[in-house]
């Protein structure tokens, strides 16, 4: 596998093709080819992973400025179903971080949806990423099927020379066995539905999802609705008291396999 720069305009248009293959969305939600060429110019990353001659996924990041100070969010980053479970997206976003530094920018940003377990252990567990913001149906309603629970989101910094992600990236990926015995403000019972406490907290605090919420979604979509709603409460409740989004875990216990994040004030 190959990872280099996207710069014509015939591979922009496979890029426009793979969104509307991997997302499944209509036309009019993908990001043309002609809106690429400019945001190049101006700074943004456009990124291909290539097996041979086939592009089997991309990056897409922008630039943009908070506080006064230059950042890139990463809009997309997608891989063709079969090219899955390999780590390429974590080398699609390797490879935008070096970039990144090369052109002087020491942090990344982007969302992502909460209940994809998969993508919170790359975020936080692989990539050393954090979050303390959340926002309700951030793309509203779009065509498709992979938002039938909506489009809420959690805003990942990622801080590319902090000792963290440093640590993270070099394969130190930090097991906090203190997960198994924190409170949590939304657990799974055996029947995989969300499961609501009343808890008071002071420093940490964690939230369970489903190991896999496409295939629960998938044949009981009112639990997967259920899930969304549980979980906003949560996320919205403790990031509004100062926590902060830290790290998760992919966690078995007694023949349950779900998804723990660690929030730390």
């Amino acid at each position: 596998m190959l990872i280099r720069d996207i710069d014509t305009l015939s591979e922009m248009l496979i890029v426009e093709e793979l969104q509307k293959e991997i997302w499944g969305v209509a036309d009019r939600e993908i990001l043309p080819a002609l809106e690429m060429v400019p945001v190049k110019k101006v700074g943004g990353l456009l990124l291909g992973a290539f097996d041979g001659e086939q592009m089997i996924g991309f990056a897409f990041a922008f630039p943009g400025f908070e506080d006064g100070h230059p950042f890139l969010h990463s809009d997309m980053v997608a891989v063709k179903s079969a090219y899955r479970s390999h780590g390429i997206g974590y080398q699609l976003k390797l490879a935008q971080r070096v970039q990144a530094l090369q052109k002087g920018i020491d942090k990344i940003t982007w969302t992502f949806d909460p209940l994809q377990s998969l993508n919170a252990r790359l975020n936080f567990g692989k990539l050393g990423g954090i979050s303390d913001r959340y926002y309700i149906n951030f793309y509203g309603e779009t065509t498709s099927p992979l938002h039938s629970t909506g489009t809420d989101r959690l805003w990942v910094t990622w801080n590319l020379e902090s000792e963290n992600v440093k640590a993270r990236i070099a394969g130190n990926e930090q097991v906090n066995s203190e997960m198994n015995g924190l409170p949590s403000l939304v657990t799974i019972n055996g029947k995989q539905e969300p499961v609501e406490q009343t808890l008071k907290v002071d420093s940490v605090v964690c939230i369970d999802i489903p190991a896999n919420i496409n295939e629960l979604t998938e044949h009981q979509p009112n639990i997967g609705q259920r899930w969304r709603l549980a979980t906003r409460q949560a996320f919205t409740q403790a990031l509004d008291d100062g926590f902060v989004i830290e790290d998760f875990l992919l966690i078995e216990d007694q023949q349950r396999r779900f998804g723990r994040y660690l929030l730390r004030r």
